[in-house]
This record gives C-alpha cells, sequence and structure tokens, in this order.
C-alpha cells in the first residue's frame, strides 16, 4: 500500500514539475469554469443591449412592431396618424410622442454618451437589459481550438427592460476558443470552424428551461 503511494505521489510531483518547466497556469486548461469566467468578463458579453426608440414620424410597421405595441400599452408612447413623408413607408404612418408618464419613465434611462441622442427627433438609446450566463453546457476539443456550448438570459436594468424581456427565456450559444501560448481565449476573431462571442450571441437559439 505504501509502495502504490508513493508511486502516486512521485507521478504527481512528476507533473506538477513539468508544469512549472512548461510554465503552466489555470488557463492552460479549458475547464467549464475556465470557459464561464473567461465568456462573462468578456466586454462583448457584458456589452449591455440598448433599445432604440424613435419618436416623431415613424413608418406603421415600426409603429405596430412587438416592443412599439408593448410600449403602447404601458402608456409610454401614443401615435396620432399622419401622412407618409417621402421615403417613409408603408403607409399610414403614426407621429409617435412620449406621454408624461413616458417622459417621467424614460428621461432618467437616456444616455448623454450616446451620438445624437434624440436630437432632432432621432433614436433614443436606452439601456435595457444585461446578460447573465447560466452555465457551461459542454465543451468540445481539436487540438488548439474549442467550441464551448453555453445557456445565458437577459435580466432587465430597469422597467423599459422588464417590459421588453422576459428573463425566463434562456438561451443557447456555441463559441469559439483557441490556446495560446498564455492559455485558452475566446475568439474575438473568425477563424475556420469557429464562431465569435458576437456571432454566438446574434446566433443564439431560446431553449427550454
Amino acid at each position: 500500500m505504501r509502495t502504490a503511494k508513493t508511486l502516486l505521489l512521485a507521478v504527481l510531483l512528476c507533473l506538477i514539475l513539468l508544469c512549472v518547466d512548461l510554465g503552466c497556469s489555470p488557463r492552460n486548461f479549458l475547464t467549464r469554469r475556465l470557459a464561464a469566467d473567461l465568456i462573462s468578463a468578456s466586454d462583448t458579453f457584458k456589452a449591455p443591449q440598448l433599445f432604440w426608440l424613435r419618436t416623431g414620424i415613424v413608418s406603421n410597421k415600426d409603429f405596430s412592431s412587438p416592443d412599439y405595441m408593448v410600449l403602447q400599452h404601458r402608456g409610454w408612447i401614443i401615435g396620432s396618424e399622419q401622412k407618409c413623408p417621402a421615403g417613409v413607408d408603408p403607409p399610414p404612418c403614426w407621429d409617435v410622442l412620449l406621454t408624461p408618464l413616458g417622459v417621467d419613465t424614460v428621461r432618467p434611462l437616456i444616455s448623454s454618451s450616446l451620438p445624437d441622442n434624440g436630437r432632432d427627433h432621432g433614436p433614443i438609446g436606452i439601456q435595457v437589459a444585461r446578460r447573465e450566463l447560466l452555465g457551461i453546457s459542454g465543451i468540445s476539443k481539436a487540438a488548439n481550438f474549442a467550441e464551448v456550448e453555453f445557456t445565458w438570459r437577459w435580466v432587465s436594468i430597469n422597467q423599459v427592460g422588464a417590459a421588453l424581456y422576459d428573463s425566463g427565456v434562456r438561451y443557447r450559444s456555441t463559441v469559439g476558443f483557441r490556446s495560446y501560448d498564455d492559455g485558452w481565449r475566446v475568439v474575438d476573431e473568425t477563424v475556420p470552424s469557429n464562431q465569435t462571442l458576437d456571432e454566438a450571441l446574434r446566433n443564439a437559439q431560446p431553449t427550454a428551461p
């Protein structure tokens, strides 16, 4: 028994020394925990979801879209039917205005850092939700490349986000990873057989909880 334990300790010591010699770090081993940490820390994943609210004359297609219907139902916007100006279709068009309740709701959320935000009836950019990583579903490795499947959801950060996004909906995405000399990284540029994180999030498929 002692001989077996001694042999095991010797093997472990050799592996540790080998890793030290090769400059190994926790990032050299693509575990589910590392994959989750790298995805969550990515600027792409952390970027908030923007909702662009356009007031003034909009087409019937925009005014009857699901997002605008939600805002109408909440009493945040109203629209009066108008003749469509040149280049705006299909008719009828609508002159969209924020209601007093809508002004009280939206004004504190408007980001002054966004260019031309709401200027001259331009679109108003509102940060409404953030992504939350729920878990890593699986990892498939091939040499220095890997594909990581993960699930995530939108979490609202204000009233508008809560109205537009259902936090109960789960999404499934697959993103590429690549191994470098300093460890694994999330793919941030297109390489064969791998999706960037931005592509993975845009191509996400809703999945059952």
